[in-house]
């Protein structure tokens, strides 16, 4: 299944540093990982969160592919719009998860408070 995660340029960075093969363990107070189903519902993201909230108003959506038995686990959230579908991947399985992409993680869209 082809995911895509907004995330600002801090977790990026820490993306590339892992060959952009997988996703930094989460923060204490992030108890889950949010991938989203679709590109829209991730720019929306990335364009309006990510952008106001980070300190170098910038927000890029990665996206990426895992394999669909290993994802079939995990049931697919609505919280908002019909399009806002999402991924809760407890963040002590994240490690778990990051070995199930297939390929790399890449940036399809960047976003700042100049776009």
């Amino acid at each position: 299944m082809i995911l895509y995660r907004p995330v600002g340029t801090a977790e990026l960075e820490l993306i590339e540093r892992s060959g952009c093969r997988c996703f930094p363990p989460r923060l204490p107070e992030q108890p889950v990982f949010y991938p989203v189903l679709n590109r829209k519902y991730a720019c929306e993201i990335a364009g309006n969160w990510n952008v106001r909230y980070n300190n170098d108003h910038k927000g890029y959506v990665t996206q990426f592919e895992v394999d669909d038995e290993y994802l079939s686990q995990f049931e697919v959230h609505i919280v908002g719009g019909e399009y806002h579908q999402e991924l809760w991947i407890p963040a002590e399985e994240l490690h778990h998860f990051n070995e199930h992409i297939i390929g790399v993680i890449k940036v399809i869209d960047e976003f700042s408070d100049n776009t």
